[in-house]
């Protein structure tokens, strides 16, 4: 995955509050065998940490503004996203808000911004407060995507990926994919505490990975809308191996096999490796939201 060196990235749309901590010291999940219990459960690359009762209170963190100047000042441009992880990662996120303002507007819709939270250890959130083992998630009620740079070494070591460049950036689409279903109206078929290999909940994560195949189909097409040109130029076919190795590796039936030695699709909340796989290749294969129904 390459970026245009000379394109300007937008900091805006992260709010950077690593090191900083939640008023009154307040942590609601611990590490350990919470952490590991969730892990399980499969709410990586979820939606906010409330629905599964991990989460109590709705503390602001005090922001950082060291750690939010260091990004507005190291991250600058389409170089530093091709030489820093946090800049690669504002990257994905200026293009993929790029693609979906855009792609919105061309069906009748608005887009509303949902900037991405870097924080460490811990945060809180208008879903209530997690801590890191819940893995990179979307808060429906404040819009914004949470994420632990912390993350993308766990998904190599811990889950197994290939990683790579294009492995953090399905994350950061995944993300995204649950905004856009907030906006359509899709995302609350997730919240009606079913589980399952048929649940809705896991055909709202497997629907999120097809957005996030979608976006990455016309990445490299989609105009930077101050410079008009893309952001990323290049995408290749060893990038999306890599994406859909991270998708396969978080598969609901990968994680409990690892972590608990059984698969029991009757508490999946995610599908299968081969279905995440499969979903995200749909969406890169057709380029159309409209291929993405995974409700029929």
């Amino acid at each position: 995955m390459q970026f245009d060196d000379d394109a300007n990235l937008d900091s805006s749309e992260v709010r950077d509050v690593r090191g900083s901590r939640i008023p009154g010291g307040k942590a609601t999940i611990g590490g350990g065998i919470v952490g590991l219990i969730a892990l399980v459960m499969g709410v990586l690359f979820g939606v906010g940490p409330d629905q599964l009762g991990l989460s109590s209170g709705d503390q602001e963190p005090d922001t950082s503004a060291s750690s939010q100047a260091q990004v507005q000042q190291t991250c600058r441009t389409g170089r530093d996203a091709n030489t820093k992880d946090d800049c690669r990662t504002l990257g994905v996120v200026n293009s993929v808000q790029d693609f979906w303002r855009q792609e919105l507007a061309r069906r009748g819709a608005s887009y509303s911004n949902a900037p991405t939270v870097f924080f460490t250890d811990r945060v809180s959130t208008a879903c209530g407060a997690a801590t890191s083992a819940v893995g990179p998630f979307y808060c429906p009620r404040d819009r914004q995507v949470y994420l632990d740079l912390g993350f993308f070494n766990e998904l190599r070591t811990k889950f197994g990926s290939s990683g790579g460049p294009f492995a953090q950036a399905y994350v950061v689409a995944h993300e995204y994919g649950h905004h856009i279903q907030n906006a359509m109206g899709t995302l609350s078929r997730s919240q009606d505490g079913r589980q399952g290999a048929n649940s809705n909940a896991v055909r709202v994560e497997l629907q999120a990975d097809c957005y996030a195949g979608v976006w990455a189909r016309h990445a490299t097409r989609t105009p930077d809308e101050k410079s008009g040109r893309p952001l990323i130029t290049q995408l290749t076919d060893a990038d999306i191996r890599d994406g859909l190795d991270a998708a396969a590796a978080v598969g609901d039936d990968r994680i409990q096999e690892k972590f608990q030695g059984r698969v029991t699709p009757e508490s999946w909340t995610h599908g299968s490796a081969a279905q995440r796989q499969q979903w995200f290749y749909n969406g890169f294969e057709s380029g159309d939201m409209a291929q993405c129904n995974t409700f029929r």
